[in-house]
């Protein structure tokens, strides 16, 4: 499953490394919009509407984005599962509460500090993909 996100916004970037650090099985990748990649997956949509929410892959390449894919990748995390059922129950909500952190996501920014988005971008780095054949070669390799 692939997660992408906003490479200009901190508060997104850190959102994303939280992803992934909650994901010890490797199933959920992390790549930004404005990447190769994402430009390709979302390559459907007007640029101006690729950054007003955040997008999931699923495996069998359905996107979700804004609610539908906070709810999909909640899912996929062992430690969330609880919530994804409440967001499952209830897409409205979960879709209105997106929407109102999305919103707010520079005050949520100012949240987290310097240091801990230079730790997600070193995670996201490390981590994600840009490119088509960064996906392809991270799934070549042995689950962790």
């Amino acid at each position: 499953m692939i997660v992408l996100y906003d490479l200009d916004c901190g508060f997104c970037r850190w959102t994303a490394a939280w992803i992934v650090r909650l994901d010890p099985g490797e199933r959920l990748v992390a790549a930004p919009i404005q990447s190769p990649l994402g430009s390709e997956l979302l390559a459907d949509l007007p640029p101006a509407d690729r950054l007003a929410a955040a997008h999931m892959i699923d495996d069998e390449g359905r996107r979700h984005s804004a609610g539908a894919a906070a709810a999909e990748v909640i899912s996929a995390l062992d430690r969330t599962h609880v919530l994804a059922r409440v967001a499952r129950i209830s897409p409205r909500t979960t879709d209105r509460l997106y929407g109102a952190v999305a919103r707010r996501r520079m005050y949520f920014g100012r949240f987290v500090g310097r240091k801990a988005r230079e730790r997600a971008d070193r995670l996201l780095e490390a981590s994600g993909v840009t490119t088509a054949a960064e996906l392809r070669g991270r799934s070549q390799r042995p689950p962790a």
